[in-house]
């Protein structure tokens, strides 16, 4: 696999310093159940790198002893690691929202028959990976049966009333683009979504998340070998808005590896970009002590800004 993180070069990208922290993300590891062409973590079901219930406490406790309002749990696919659930009721005890970053194929697996009713249960808020609502390109972007094995999920979740007015179960639907172009305006591609997926498969869902692909890891990888790096990368410059900079994820969320250690966000993680102010671990960190502090920048900030603007929780306008 091609490193891009050389191609990604000290940029002229603006300074951008924090705001008070609201999101912890944590990466409970890279072990997930498919193997996935925009994967920017590069995860797979042959990784070993998974979070011990060690660090996990650790997460726990800083929970506790910060302001935290939001626990984004991601992977690979976060379910596969054994503490998920002790992670989940932690946060729940705490009265913080958990969101669960789910590829909804994981649900059908052997092993995670209850999952379902666990996160319905717990209330716990799922974005679920569903990069188009046509089975051939859901396929070929995540592999072949991922699509109707995707939409038994979204029907079974929906029974349990994620999606459903009125039931609190929050079920959001994250669109990335088929290769290296920008995601068509969330706005418009929502209700299209909406639409399709009612009228084929009797499926509802809350919000649709559009994301820009990170020229990084898999990805940025696959963008070499077809000699569309240098492309793609000027489509991102070309298309920087200034205004975007003002609600980037950055200012306020903390990415954590599955070892603990911190970076200003999961694509700085997966690059082994630290903070400015050095590798630090969860446990020796206190949250108030990142509020101005700058933000570590390369190329790949681009993707965040450019067009509609691009974070976990979707498009930025």
């Amino acid at each position: 696999m091609h490193n891009t993180f050389p191609l990604l070069q000290v940029s002229h990208f603006p300074t951008i310093s924090r705001l008070p922290l609201e999101t912890l993300q944590v990466n409970l590891g890279y072990l997930c159940n498919q193997t996935c062409l925009h994967c920017h973590v590069n995860a797979g079901p042959k990784r070993k790198e998974i979070m011990t219930r060690e660090t996990v406490d650790q997460i726990i406790e800083f929970l506790r002893s910060e302001k935290i309002s939001i626990l984004d749990l991601t992977g690979g696919a976060p379910e596969m690691n054994p503490h998920f659930k002790v992670l989940v009721l932690a946060a729940k005890s705490l009265d913080i929202k958990v969101i669960d970053r789910c590829n909804l194929t994981i649900l059908q697996e052997t092993g995670y028959e209850d999952m379902i009713e666990f996160l319905a249960e717990n209330k716990v808020e799922i974005a679920a990976s569903l990069p188009c609502y046509m089975e051939d390109n859901v396929d070929q972007q995540r592999g072949n049966g991922v699509f109707i094995s995707s939409i038994k999920s979204l029907q079974r979740l929906n029974e349990v009333g994620y999606g459903q007015e009125g039931t609190g179960l929050i079920l959001n639907l994250v669109y990335n683009p088929q290769g290296p172009v920008l995601p068509p305006a969330q706005a418009e591609l929502e209700p299209v979504y909406k639409q399709h997926l009612k009228n084929n498969y009797d499926i509802v869902f809350n919000k649709l998340f559009t994301i820009t692909n990170m020229p990084i890891q898999r990805f940025g990888s696959t963008l070499v070998s077809k000699g569309q790096f240098e492309e793609y990368m000027q489509l991102l410059h070309d298309n920087f808005r200034q205004e975007n900079l003002e609600t980037v994820m950055c200012r306020t969320i903390l990415s954590v590896d599955w070892q603990g250690y911190v970076y200003d966000c999961d694509f700085n993680q997966m690059l082994s970009i630290s903070t400015p102010e050095g590798k630090k671990h969860i446990s020796e960190l206190k949250a108030e002590k990142l509020t101005d502090k700058p933000v570590a920048v390369l190329d790949h900030c681009y993707g965040c800004t450019a067009g509609q603007g691009s974070s976990c929780g979707g498009a930025l306008d």
